[in-house]
């Protein structure tokens, strides 16, 4: 049986079929909250592990309600109507909307592709942007809701000369810049929302999580010791899943959320996890 934290709260997660996106999906349905997963991929992705399927099926024995939502967020097509395909899967507006989808792509600016960018921005930018304005409204007219997006350290500036960049160094710079403009969309947004009820905020890992998709971009070039557990960073964003109103408009880190209110992590199910203190 799942927990009552987000009883009665309809969530849409972005992103769902590995990696955060399939934790946040997992730990809100344990928490009793009914949840659409959106992703490309149902049964099998060309090069990952992870899809829509194991994820739904996965999160469902917490006894509410999970769907999939088949979506390219890179596509203005696809993401039109997207939210409320997702209510209807539901049965009611969104309460809680996590743009986790992200689009990552390395290498150095001299030769990145200009393909490459469009669809970097594309996915972590408009996206969320686009998803928000359609969530908003239903959650203006309920005097609440919650939207969560998925930022990154790599947005923050590297001061210099000399520059102590880590591997793999500028070649993570268009991502960097896709997440400080998902910053900056999260600020407004959060703005121009409060008073509202509807909050509105990033949150980031102090360094990194080492995600399926992570770890097969950066492989053995980090110590796995700079890391945090998985259960940490979702721990981090539920906060913002559930914050109080004033809380809006801010760029938060996970473990500094954790830290803050005196948090430990739960495990993906919603239960104390062995050895789990920091």
């Amino acid at each position: 049986m799942s927990g009552t934290r987000f009883a009665g709260r309809r969530a849409l997660v972005s992103g769902a079929s590995r990696g955060i996106g399939a934790a946040v999906v997992e730990r809100l349905a344990a928490e009793g909250a009914d949840v659409v997963a959106v992703a490309r991929t149902w049964e099998r992705h060309d090069h990952l592990d992870g899809n829509l399927k194991q994820v739904v099926e996965g999160a469902r024995r917490h006894g509410t309600r999970v769907e999939a939502v088949m979506a390219d967020l890179a596509s203005s097509e696809d993401r039109a109507g997207l939210v409320a395909r997702s209510a209807d899967a539901l049965g009611g507006p969104i309460d809680i909307l996590v743009n986790n989808a992200a689009a990552a792509m390395y290498q150095p600016l001299l030769d990145y592709p200009s393909k490459r960018s469009h669809l970097t921005f594309e996915v972590n930018v408009h996206a969320p942007l686009d998803l928000s304005q359609q969530a908003a409204p239903a959650m203006i007219a309920q005097g609440e809701g919650w939207i969560v997006n998925v930022s990154s350290a790599t947005a923050n500036l590297r001061l210099g000369p000399p520059f102590d960049l880590p591997p793999p160094g500028t070649h993570m710079a268009v991502y960097g810049a896709s997440k400080a403009a998902l910053n900056r969309l999260t600020n407004g947004l959060g703005t121009e929302l409060h008073g509202t009820g509807v909050r509105v905020n990033t949150v980031e890992p102090r360094f990194g999580v080492l995600t399926e998709g992570a770890s097969q971009l950066v492989g053995d070039k980090f110590d796995a010791d700079i890391f945090e557990s998985m259960e940490e960073m979702v721990e981090g964003l539920l906060v913002l899943c559930d914050c109080e109103p004033d809380l809006t408009g801010g760029i938060r880190v996970s473990l500094d959320l954790l830290e803050e209110r005196g948090i430990t992590a739960l495990g993906l199910d919603g239960r104390p996890r062995e050895g789990a203190a920091r």
